[in-house]
């Protein structure tokens, strides 16, 4: 029974949110994460939200809260490792590059490196 009320909340906590993103969409949209910047402070945030529920008591309303931060936290996971999967191949010309003493393709693309990686660490 306890469960069919953890159901029941869950539905009437989320449902006015649900359909705030657009007629007949079912599903919460989350925050949006368009740039890696953007995607970078969700992440954040979102992960101190995410921690401070866990480090209290999670209750049905707990679970509520965390299954809508989730949506915002995989649009911002999605974004970063469509990034980093181009970083990574931005990193991979700079390697060959560097093997061949290409010190143009070198400085171009290590500038280009740095400045998405210093999206994420700064």
């Amino acid at each position: 029974m306890k469960s069919i009320r953890s159901i029941a909340l869950v539905l009437a906590l989320c449902a006015p949110l649900a359909f705030a993103s657009g007629a007949g969409d079912k599903h919460f949209k989350g925050e949006p994460a368009e740039t890696l910047p953007q995607a970078v402070k969700n992440f954040s945030a979102y992960n101190q939200k995410l921690e401070a529920i866990l480090n209290g008591k999670v209750d049905d309303s707990a679970m509520a809260d965390i299954h809508i931060l989730t949506y915002t936290l995989e649009n911002a996971l999605h974004k970063m490792n469509e990034e980093m999967a181009q970083l990574a191949e931005t990193l991979e010309k700079v390697h060959k590059a560097s093997e061949k003493l290409d010190r143009e393709g070198v400085v171009s693309n290590g500038r280009a490196y740095l400045k998405v990686s210093r999206e994420i660490v700064k």
